[in-house]
């Protein structure tokens, strides 16, 4: 319960942060003078930051403790969060971005962290769906709430009371958080920062869990975060506000699908097969939203609500990875799985900018050009499900 207590408003905010540009897409684009390749860079910024960090953010819970590592990183992210809500240009906005992602990065590994080190091994997936789960609120926020409130008091205004809520959060984690004890002590061994990388690259799973671990979620942050509501409004013609209506549905979609793999992973001790047909049906659904999604706006709605359920496959993804690492590197290797996470968001949120962009110069229109977004996405993840179908559910014995 501590670590809800200490680490679940943060986690709240670090999903708001990573989710909320959509919603808000229209003003941010005109105040800050940007175009599609800006505003894919402005979202990438948080994702490439909080990515770069797992390192040392995994470094530093093995050997630190997460009660520094927290308070130092998320004093930081505060002062992203107020620049962001007062940001003049693409520069100061993707600063702001870059900050909040770092203040960001180590909140839900410090977590993970903590349930690895204090829980039993066969709880660990259900307390982190569970987490997940709670945390998607601030998925909901950055949807309709946030249209909400933007239209009544502006963008800067609510970003400012998130940023006010971020600073209480860091607050909060700072004074209830607290170290276990160190595993390498008691283990008797000792690795830095570079070896214990090295150990993990020589985990063999983890390559054939690789292409899963950099597009399935990425893909949904991806919708999420960036293109549901552009996609609404210039599509179906959405007012801001009915666009934040489509992205609250996703992000409810999302919170059910977190909570239903865990109690699905709780019952069948296995992850693998939740997460391999999981995103297979969630590249299915896009290929969907590719052909149809532009014709009729419930049938896209429909469909954004299954990505979002099915495609949520996040937080069993970790509990299989995790299977594969010593205690010792627990920290390390949860963060470098993390790292995978978020590095496959921040690559596809920069391209996918680019691509919208670059076929709006070709001359298409909006319904072919997020179609083409869309089959590419479709074409990802149903790779990404054929390799790690070969991956293996649980370490060799011996």
């Amino acid at each position: 319960m501590i670590v809800f207590l200490a680490l679940l408003p943060a986690y709240i905010l670090s999903i708001f942060y990573r989710s909320f540009l959509s919603v808000i897409a229209n003003p941010v684009i005109a105040d800050l003078g940007i175009g599609p390749r800006e505003f894919g860079v402005l979202g990438a910024a948080w994702f490439i930051t909080f990515a770069l960090a797992q390192f040392p953010v995994g470094w530093a819970l093995d050997r630190l403790g997460p009660r520094r590592t927290v308070a130092a990183l998320m004093a930081l992210g505060s002062v992203g969060a107020f620049l962001f809500a007062n940001a003049t240009s693409a520069f100061t906005g993707t600063l702001a971005m870059a900050l909040i992602g770092l203040g960001c990065a180590p909140i839900f590994m410090s977590s993970l962290f903590l349930f690895a080190r204090n829980e039993a091994p066969a709880r660990f997936g259900l307390l982190t769906s569970i987490f997940i789960g709670l945390g998607s609120i601030g998925n909901l926020v950055g949807a309709a709430p946030l249209a909400i409130a933007a239209a009544h008091f502006g963008w800067r205004g609510a970003m400012l009371a998130m940023a006010v809520c971020f600073l209480l959060a860091t607050v909060l984690a700072a004074a209830l958080v607290r170290d276990p004890p160190h595993a390498e002590a008691s283990s008797g061994k000792q690795e830095g920062l570079w070896q214990g990388l090295r150990s993990i690259a020589r985990v063999r799973p983890l390559w054939l869990l690789a292409p899963i671990t950099l597009t399935g979620y990425a893909i949904i942050a991806t919708e999420r975060g960036l293109w549901i509501a552009p996609f609404m409004s210039a599509v179906h013609a959405f007012d801001p506000i009915k666009s934040g209506h489509v992205a609250t549905v996703m992000a409810v979609a999302m919170v059910v699908g977190a909570f239903a793999y865990g109690g699905l992973e709780q019952w069948a001790r296995r992850s693998k097969p939740l997460v391999l047909w999981g995103t297979l049906l969630t590249g299915l659904a896009f290929a969907a939203l590719a052909l149809r999604g532009g014709s009729d706006h419930a049938h896209a709605i429909g469909l954004f609500a299954l990505i979002g359920a099915a495609g949520f496959t996040y937080a069993i993804l970790m509990a299989h990875a995790k299977l594969f690492f010593p205690g010792h590197l627990i920290g390390r290797g949860m963060t470098f799985v993390n790292f995978l996470f978020i590095a496959g968001a921040a690559a596809i949120q920069y391209g996918s900018g680019w691509l919208i962009a670059a076929q709006g110069e070709a001359g298409l229109d909006k319904a072919a050009t997020f179609a083409n977004l869309h089959w590419i996405f479709a074409a990802l993840l149903l790779a990404s499900a054929a390799i790690y179908a070969f991956t293996p559910e649980r370490p060799a014995r011996g």
